[in-house]
């Protein structure tokens, strides 16, 4: 195995921050060309995947 521990998590914070910034670009396209029925459900999810990000970070204590 190469690389710290801290690396592996800088990369895995970058990975799950990187899905959560993909999750809001959909659900913005998705809010311009529909209507709030389906950009809601989407934007929860986006927020979730928005917190799992952030709470990783703060666990791990990575600062932004």
């Amino acid at each position: 195995m190469s690389g710290s521990l801290i690396e592996r998590d800088k990369v895995e914070a970058k990975k799950k921050g990187t899905y959560a910034a993909v999750a809001w670009g959909g659900t913005v396209l998705l809010g311009i060309g529909t209507s709030a029925v389906l950009w809601v459900p989407a934007a929860v999810g986006a927020g979730y995947l928005t917190y799992k990000w952030f709470m990783f970070r703060a666990k791990n204590g990575i600062r932004f």
